[in-house]
This record gives C-alpha cells, sequence and structure tokens, in this order.
C-alpha cells in the first residue's frame, strides 16, 4: 500500500500542486517513508492568497455565532479523528502516547475554548467631544493572514495560529510543516468539515527546498495583511526581516531557554519530578521545556541526587517498538548531533556531563544533565531543542534570579519554594510572559497564552489583540456646527 498522500487545500478544494510536485515525509526514528504530501508552486500561493482575500469580502461580516457553531462542529470533528490523529502524530513526528494528550485531548478542548472568544469581541461608545456626536470603536477583523506553523506540536500549535484569526474575522493562508503536513491536514479538514466557508481557510504544504522561496513569495503578496510563525528565532529573524520590507505586522513565537529556580525551602522531590518531565517530555523539542535549572546552593547537592536518579531511569529509544523506552527521537540527526557539539563545548570550558555518554544512535539522544554550565557558553545562550538540562549553583535569591535572566530568551519559567511571599517576589522578578509557582514550564492557562517579551523568543500572542484592529466611527451631530474657515463666508 502506498504512503498516504496530503494534497492543498485551496478555496474549498483538495488539489495536487499545480504541477503535479511532491514531496517525501519521512519518520524521524527510522527514517522511513511515512507519507507524501504535493510541493506548493508560486501558482498555488498566488490562489491560496486571492481565494483568502476574496472570502475576506464576505466573512468579516459574518455572524459571530455562525464563527462559534463552526469551531464547537470542528472540535466534534476532531473527537472522533483520535486514531486518526494518533497515527499521524507517531508517523511524522514520532511523537510518544504523553505527547497525544497535548496534540488531541488539549486541542480539541482548545478548539471550544477559543469559540467562546466571540463573546468578547466587542467595542465601545462614549459621547463626542462635539456636543450631540457619539464615537464609537470597534475590534474588527485584519485581512488575510498567514500562518506558519511548525511540527513539534503539530495540532495545538496549528489550531491557534488559525482558530484564533478567523474567530476573529481574518482568512488564513496555513503553511504547514513539511513535516507534519497529514497531521495539519486533519485540522483543515475539521473546518472543512464544520462549514467553514470555501477560501476562509486555505492550506499548502512545500517542500524543504522551496519552503523559504514560497515563504517570501506570500509574506510579499499585498494581499496579505500580517503573518505569525512559530518555530526557531533563527527563521523568525528572517521572517520579521522580509515581512518589514512591506511593513507588515507579526506574530513571532520562538524559542524558549526555560530556567526553574529552585530556593532552599522547596519541596526538593517534587521540583525533581517537574523538572525532569518539563525536560524530557518530547525529548524536550518543546518551547517550555526545561534547559536551565539554577539552584540554591544549600539545596543543590540534594536536588542533583533526585535529577540524576529520575534522569538515569529515563530511556531514548522507538517507545513505539520497545516497550522500555520512555521517550523518542529528536527532529533529526542534525539535531541531535547540534546538542551534542554544545555538550561537548561547554565542556571544553569547564562543564561536566552527570548523565549521557555525548553518543547518539541517528536521531535518537538519551538524556543528559550537564552542571556547571554559565552564561558565556553556548548550551547555555542557545535552544538545544533536545533532552538535555544545564544546571547552575548560586548562593543568594539575587544571584539566583540574576542567573536565570541571563538569556535573550523569555517564554516561561519556574520557581520551587514553599515561602508563598518569596514565590511571588521572585517570580515578579523573572524576565518571563509566565512564570509558574511549584510547577512544570510545560504549562498553558487558557486565560493568556504563553509569549515572548522579545528577543529570542520574539512578541505577540494569539488573542483578541493580536488579531483585531480597534477602529473609530464617528457620529457627527445633527445640527451642523460652525466649520473653521466656511463659517466665516
Amino acid at each position: 500500500m502506498p504512503p498516504p498522500f496530503t494534497p492543498l487545500y485551496i478555496d474549498g478544494e483538495w488539489r495536487p500542486s499545480s504541477t503535479g510536485a511532491t514531496f517525501d515525509v519521512r519518520n524521524p526514528t527510522s527514517g522511513n517513508i511515512v507519507g507524501t504530501a504535493a510541493a506548493a508552486t508560486p501558482e498555488d500561493c498566488a490562489a491560496a492568497v486571492q481565494a483568502a482575500a476574496r472570502a475576506f469580502k464576505t466573512w468579516e461580516h459574518s455572524h459571530l455565532s455562525v464563527r462559534r457553531d463552526i469551531l464547537l462542529k470542528a472540535s466534534d470533528f476532531l473527537t472522533a479523528k483520535g486514531d486518526e490523529i494518533r497515527a499521524a502524530l507517531r508517523e511524522e513526528t514520532a511523537g510518544t502516547d504523553d505527547w497525544l494528550w497535548v496534540n488531541y485531548e488539549w486541542s480539541v478542548d482548545q478548539m471550544r475554548d477559543i469559540a467562546s472568544v466571540t463573546m468578547r469581541l466587542r467595542g465601545e461608545t462614549a459621547p463626542s467631544i462635539i456636543p450631540g456626536g457619539q464615537a464609537i470603536t470597534q475590534r474588527r477583523a485584519i485581512g488575510p493572514i498567514l500562518s506558519i506553523v511548525p511540527w513539534n506540536a503539530p495540532m495545538i500549535l496549528c489550531l491557534r495560529a488559525v482558530a484564533v484569526p478567523i474567530v476573529c474575522g481574518n482568512t488564513v493562508v496555513l503553511k504547514t510543516s513539511e513535516m507534519s503536513p497529514r497531521m495539519q491536514a486533519i485540522l483543515v479538514e475539521a473546518f472543512a468539515k464544520a462549514g467553514l466557508p470555501a477560501g476562509v481557510l486555505n492550506c499548502l504544504s512545500t517542500s524543504k527546498e522551496d519552503a523559504a522561496a514560497r515563504t517570501t513569495e506570500l509574506i510579499a503578496n499585498p494581499a496579505i495583511r500580517k503573518v505569525n510563525f512559530t518555530g526557531s528565532d533563527v527563521t523568525g529573524r528572517l521572517i520579521a526581516i522580509e515581512a518589514a520590507k512591506y511593513l507588515k505586522p507579526c506574530v513571532l513565537e520562538l524559542g524558549g531557554k526555560a530556567p526553574v529556580v529552585v530556593l532552599d525551602d522547596a519541596d526538593i522531590p517534587r521540583a525533581a519530578r517537574a523538572i525532569t518531565s518539563s525536560a524530557l517530555l518530547h525529548s524536550g523539542q518543546i518551547c517550555m521545556s526545561t534547559e536551565r535549572v539554577i539552584v540554591q546552593r544549600a539545596v543543590a547537592d540534594v536536588l542533583l541526587r533526585h535529577l540524576q536518579g529520575l534522569f538515569s531511569r529515563i530511556k531514548a529509544g522507538d517507545p513505539h517498538a520497545d516497550p522500555s523506552a520512555h521517550i523518542g527521537a529528536v527532529f533529526n540527526q542534525g539535531s541531535a548531533e547540534n546538542a551534542i557539539n554544545m555538550i561537548k563545548d561547554a565542556v571544553k570550558d569547564g562543564a561536566k556531563v552527570l548523565v549521557g555518554d555525548l553518543t547518539r544512535q541517528g536521531a535518537i539522544l538519551q538524556p543528559h544533565l550537564v552542571v556547571d554550565a554559565k552564561p558565556g557558553m553556548r548550551i547555555w545562550d542557545r535552544e538545544t531543542f533536545a533532552p538535555v538540562v544545564i544546571l547552575a549553583v548560586a548562593d543568594t535569591v539575587d544571584e539566583v534570579i540574576d542567573l536565570a535572566n541571563a538569556s535573550d530568551y523569555s517564554l516561561i519559567s519556574a520557581v520551587w519554594t514553599k515561602n508563598v511571599h518569596k514565590a511571588f517576589d521572585v517570580a515578579a522578578r523573572l524576565r518571563a510572559g509566565t512564570s509558574n509557582i511549584n510547577g512544570p514550564t510545560v504549562h498553558v492557562e487558557p486565560m493568556r497564552e504563553n509569549g515572548g517579551l522579545g528577543g529570542s523568543t520574539g512578541y505577540g500572542l494569539f488573542m483578541i489583540d493580536d488579531w483585531t484592529q480597534l477602529r473609530m466611527i464617528v457620529l457627527h451631530p445633527e445640527q451642523e456646527p460652525p466649520y473653521p474657515v466656511t463659517a466665516k463666508l
């Protein structure tokens, strides 16, 4: 049986590339071909944007209840697609069942939460400065949006990139990851089955070789009004540069180097379990993954013993073929090699490896725990996106906070302490969009999407304010006032 084929979705129709071009999708662990996908051409990209522009003229004015009901129906469709989602996650991204809940159960719940956004699309009214007039503000859609999504959380990150703009009245051109086109096409199918009008959501897949050129063409298209991208800060900077050429705003959710601060009165066993979970879930390939641990000296040895014990018990491999494996492969062999080289560079500069052997088997990398890392080392300054944690020790609370903030990343953090007043003080001083008290770094609350504070984590959120524009309408009084210049005639 040939591997499944993922077509493009343009103007309400599933179709091949205009030239028939395709590319292979491979499993990160085995390297085997698990699917093929249509490779969009410049003509396909232009057709998708044109469809989004046409659809915006009517979708912008659609009733809020229509948008809400479509999202609710789409969530019901996803609920019935559990087996298909599980298979695509496993085959395209080597995702484990531990990661399925984020890309299935959580995605269904989040789509229902996003449907409720329609209740918050409100404006305001106030008396005009002119007696008898009224000033009215309205939250209005922006226009066609280009959404560029990653592979590592293929459903949940795709969902927010398209559902929030759509529920706010925008139309979307979705560019899938070349690693997970089938997974992301399932979400597009859910919207189509739910009755989303043709052109409101269009889906393009591109080969890795064509990705940069197609992305540049899409950003340059005058009909695209805003861009969102989730991925590495390296690519994010390139996208921001392209968008800046046309003065187009962006939402960029880029990398993370999440610090966990462990104070001397923390619940050490629980902190160690949370750190290990958030460091190794999905082999550390989450923007919220714990990458840095900064601990007060008084409890450093105790924490290290607990972390060593946990890290040593967790095995990387192919959990679907080997029941003793807990986590899967990383993105590709290059990603694994990059992480090993970062560790080796740190060791040359004085760091020590407590867990791990600095080897890989293809894209499979065992958990590594590194101590005596410090700012200036590449392993401190750059995201590893692998099952690797570095640990540093400091004496005072102020020193711990300074080390936690010694990073260009600013997405998420955590602090562990039994003193609630100290917890809130430290959390407020950590430079992170979200700070967790006595909890893991891999965590999201629906009241506010995780987002960075600039730098290598990017900026902007997937919330109403980011996907609407506040416009004003002024109703002037019925009785004509004296106008400057003409009043003297």
